[in-house]
């Protein structure tokens, strides 16, 4: 044993010696770009135990994912890949991390975060005298870009398009990620004790949030508008410091993402557009991870175009293209400063004067006064966590809620949503629509009545009673046949959306935006398409 200690000094001894000698001959930076078929690879190619099922790339060159499937186990297993670094690399990263931070932080430069981080560290190795190839250099390139404008250890898991939640449970625990096509998976990451404490406070503080032994539980928006819910110690997590970030997307669904994954049909997606377009209030109900705020956000786009817009919200998670919008966002009191809550917001909102209220999730206080705006002719949007739609009216008639009955029926429509299983997949499906048609003269009990009920034997939708339709009939002084035709108009338009895969939210704000101008040249113009494509396609002999 000692023989092998000696042997250990001694080679300490020689790569110190070499280290030496390589700084004293001057040093030999790259001035290039990396390019994989020149310079290597920056992460190695991998393989792991258990059958590989999936491998794609997270942050090209310098991250990937494998999925490999565990026999005995029953499970697959999810193993981020990134760039190795030797022991005199991974040292040198916490010596370039000190002494770049300064400079990239207090002293403005012109360039991208990617340029200047790119020249200060080639500016410092340089000046430590160390040489190296253009693969090294970008090793350390990307652990100091992703401990500066990423997410350090979390970084690959937040490039990954396939994940929506990232979990921490606790110290040493391995994360776990809800992956679309793994579900819940494990992760090959995990975090130590003072590394994990340290991860969640930087996180609060880069959110602007305190964080400590004191106030352990904080709930927030992370730079990219991710949510995290974050816990530090063992006070109210016994395993450890905790944390759940659910991702959010720069690319927000739109009503042709919600037709695409099956949540709503082409009859439901024109049905709510005519409600929005004609004010009428709409709550989306659910369970966790049902999909109710990204349909109220997709939806939320058939909004005509210079309405006046307020959106509020405890994490910013609604991401619209329209030009008249505020967006609000509550806030938690730092040092002396008072609350801001939704309450508060909700008030302040109503003397903006404007046409549409967008409320993130109702669950509390804020409700009185959302009802009341109903009541005073503002058009109202919101969320509430409950699984029918007869939870959803007994949670506003009670406690903590407390809405009046005469004031509940002032809600037109009831979108329900659910998570469910169907061909052996998880599927969002809007589980109910129901419209309030007001309080039963004879009962007293607020009545209800259902539009479209999914059927999950079959996975489609059943139609019944839309009473909302003949109101907006009566309201545009249309005749029957003159609503059918509007109707079956707006499924086409949403069909030819769907059809071209316009599913960007500006190309379809865009789109929508062009129907309420003038409606009878788009379709014109859709009609003139599907001419041409008919006529080109080849004639069969």
């Amino acid at each position: 044993m000692a023989r092998n200690q000696n042997e250990g000094v001694l080679d300490a001894v020689r790569e110190q010696l070499v280290r030496t000698a390589e700084m004293l001959r001057g040093s030999r930076v790259p001035d290039e770009l990396y390019r994989p078929g020149e310079h290597g690879l920056v992460a190695d190619d991998r393989t792991f135990e258990g059958r590989e099922t999936d491998r794609y790339w997270l942050n090209p060159p310098f991250s990937y994912a494998v999925i490999t499937y565990e026999e005995a186990d029953d499970k697959h297993l999810y193993h981020v890949v990134e760039p190795q670094l030797d022991s005199f690399e991974a040292e040198l990263v916490e010596t370039l991390y000190d002494d770049v931070r300064t400079p990239l932080l207090y002293e403005p430069r012109e360039g991208s975060p990617e340029e200047v981080l790119r020249q200060e560290l080639k500016t410092r190795l340089e000046q430590y005298g160390i040489e190296v190839d253009v693969s090294g250099f970008y090793r350390l390139f990307y652990y100091l870009y992703r401990r500066f404008q990423g997410f350090g250890r979390l970084d690959p898991l937040m490039h990954d398009p396939y994940i929506e939640d990232i979990s921490c449970d606790g110290y040493d625990v391995p994360l776990y990620a809800y992956h679309d096509d793994y579900l819940d998976i494990e992760t090959n990451l995990s975090f130590a004790q003072d590394e994990l404490d340290s991860y969640i406070v930087r996180m609060a503080q880069q959110a602007g949030r305190h964080i400590s032994v004191g106030n352990p539980v904080v709930e927030t928006t992370l730079q990219d508008g991710s949510r995290a819910e974050l816990a530090l110690g063992e006070e109210v997590t016994p395993r450890g410091s905790a944390f759940t970030i659910r991702k959010y997307s720069d690319e927000p669904f739109t009503p042709i993402d919600l037709l695409e994954f099956g949540t709503y049909s082409l009859q439901q997606m024109a049905y709510l557009w005519m409600a929005i377009e004609h004010n009428k209030n709409i709550v989306f109900a659910g369970g966790t991870a049902s999909g109710k705020t990204t349909s109220m956000n997709a939806i939320s786009m058939f909004i005509p175009p210079r309405s006046k817009l307020i959106t509020i919200e405890d994490t910013r998670e609604l991401a619209l293209y329209h030009d008249n919008w505020l967006s609000c966002v509550t806030r938690e009191r730092l040092d002396e400063a008072a609350n801001v809550t939704m309450y508060d917001l909700l008030r302040s909102a109503l003397r903006h004067r404007p046409e549409y209220i967008i409320v993130g999730e109702v669950r509390g206080e804020e409700a009185i006064t959302l009802f009341q705006a109903m009541n005073t002719g503002h058009t109202t949007l919101s969320t509430m966590h409950a699984d029918s739609v007869q939870t959803v009216i007994n949670r506003l008639e009670n406690e903590p809620i407390n809405v009046p009955r005469p004031m509940v029926q002032s809600l037109d429509v009831l979108c329900v949503q659910t998570l469910a299983r169907f061909g052996g997949e998880r599927v969002r499906r809007a589980k109910a629509i129901a419209e309030i048609e007001g309080i039963d003269q004879r009962t007293g009990e607020l009545d209800y009545t259902g539009a479209y009920e999914w059927r999950s034997a079959d996975d489609t939708y059943r139609e019944g009673n839309r009473n909302l339709m003949d109101e907006i009939r009566e309201e545009r002084g249309w005749s029957q046949s003159e609503l059918l035709r509007e109707m079956q108009r707006r499924r086409k338009f949403l069909k030819y959306l769907w059809d071209e895969n316009v599913d960007q939210y500006e190309q379809f704000t865009a789109m929508v935006n062009k129907y309420y101008a003038d409606p009878e040249t788009v379709m014109e113009k859709i009609a003139d398409v599907e001419v041409e494509s008919t006529e080109a396609e080849p004639t069969s002999t």
